[in-house]
C-alpha cells in the first residue's frame, strides 16, 4: 500500500491512536472532550481515506485488526517523538543556569559568608550556587583542579601550597565579644578586665583570628581561662550560646549575633581585624558572578572601600 504523505492526517492518526489505547470509542470520547459519534465519524473517515479496516467489533469494544496493529506502532513512535520535539522547545526557552561553585573555609563565619555570595542569586543571568565547605587546604586544592570557581577564607593563600591562585582582599572589620547575660551578670569588672580570668572560647589554631586575638590579650595583660578552641565558627558559636564562655565574631555581623544567638554584646575590639580575602585562579577576575562579589563586598558586608589585593 503507497499512502502520500499529503494524505496522512495527523488529527485522525491521533484519535485512531487514543481509541486504541483506551479500547473503545466511548472511553476515548471521555480523554478528548468529544462526543462518540465526532470520533466514529472521524475514524470512519481515516479507515476510508487509507482504504483498510483498522478495527473490528468485538461483544461491546473494538479489537484493532493486524493493520491497525502496525499501524499503532507507527502512531507511538511518532506521538512519542512529538513529546520529545515539545520537550526540546521548552528547553530551549527555559534559561539555562550557570553553576557557581564556591567553597567557603569553615573558620569564615557563616554570615559573612552569606551576605558575601547571597547578592549573586540576583544577578540578570540566573545561576545554580554550589557551596562547599572545609579545611581552607582542601578547598585550594579543588580550586586547583577547577573543581571550585572561587574560595572564600579568612586569611591569603598559604606560601606553601603547589597552587596556583591569587588572592582578592574583600575586607575587613573589628570583632566584638560576645556573652550570655548570665556570664555578663556574673562579671564584676568592667570590659575588658572582665575577661581576665573569665571562661573565654577561641578559634581553632588553623583560623587566623586566634593569633591576632592572644596578642591581643597579652598587650592587656589579660589572662582569661581558655575553655575551648573551634575550627568551625558556628560551632564556636553555639557553645557561646550556651554559656559555656565569651567569644569574638565580627563586628560588621554583630546585630546578627545578638538576634539569632541570644547573647550580648560585651564590647569591642577595633584593633583585631576579622579579613576575608576572595581566592580565585585569576589575577584579574574575568568570572562575571566572582568579580560582581568583589564589587558588591564592600556594600553588603563590610562598608568600606573594597580594595583588590592580587598575590
Amino acid at each position: 500500500m503507497y499512502l502520500p504523505v499529503a494524505n496522512l492526517n495527523y488529527k485522525h492518526l491521533r484519535y485512531f491512536w487514543m481509541v486504541a489505547k483506551a479500547g473503545s470509542i466511548a472511553r476515548a470520547s471521555e480523554q478528548l472532550h468529544l462526543t462518540p459519534q465526532s470520533i466514529s465519524g472521524q475514524l470512519s473517515e481515516f479507515e476510508s481515506v487509507l482504504g483498510v479496516a483498522l478495527f473490528r467489533r468485538v461483544g461491546r469494544g473494538l479489537e484493532l485488526t493486524e493493520t491497525g496493529q502496525r499501524l499503532l506502532g507507527y502512531a507511538e513512535q511518532i506521538f512519542a517523538l512529538g513529546d520529545e520535539l515539545l520537550d526540546a522547545i521548552r528547553d530551549d526557552a527555559t534559561p539555562q543556569s550557570m553553576p557557581f561553585r564556591v567553597g567557603i573555609a569553615d573558620s569564615v563565619p557563616k554570615m559573612v559568608a552569606y551576605r558575601l555570595v547571597e547578592p549573586s542569586l540576583g544577578l540578570a543571568e540566573p545561576i545554580r550556587l554550589i557551596c562547599r565547605e572545609g579545611r581552607l587546604t582542601t578547598l585550594l586544592a579543588d580550586l586547583s583542579v577547577h573543581r571550585l570557581d572561587m574560595v572564600i577564607a579568612d586569611r591569603p593563600m598559604p606560601d606553601n601550597l603547589n597552587v596556583r591562585g591569587y588572592d582578592h582582599f574583600l575586607g575587613e572589620s573589628g570583632v566584638t565579644v560576645f556573652g550570655t547575660q548570665a556570664l555578663v551578670d556574673q562579671a564584676t569588672q568592667p570590659f575588658p578586665t572582665l575577661l581576665d580570668g573569665a571562661p573565654v572560647l577561641l578559634p581553632g589554631a588553623d583560623v587566623a583570628l586566634q593569633p591576632r586575638l592572644m596578642r591581643w590579650f597579652e598587650s592587656q595583660r589579660l589572662r582569661p581561662r581558655i575553655v575551648g578552641e573551634f575550627d568551625d565558627s558556628a560551632l564556636l558559636k553555639a557553645f557561646g550560646q550556651a554559656g559555656a564562655g565569651f567569644f569574638v565574631a565580627p563586628t560588621a555581623i554583630e546585630t546578627y549575633i545578638v538576634g539569632q544567638h541570644a547573647v550580648q554584646v560585651v564590647g569591642r575590639i577595633d584593633t583585631v581585624r576579622e579579613q576575608i580575602f576572595a581566592i580565585t585562579t585569576e589575577r584579574k577576575l574575568t568570572h562575571p558572578i566572582v568579580a560582581a562579589i568583589c564589587r558588591l563586598a564592600q556594600h553588603d558586608v563590610f562598608g568600606g572601600a573594597l580594595a583588590q589585593k592580587s598575590k
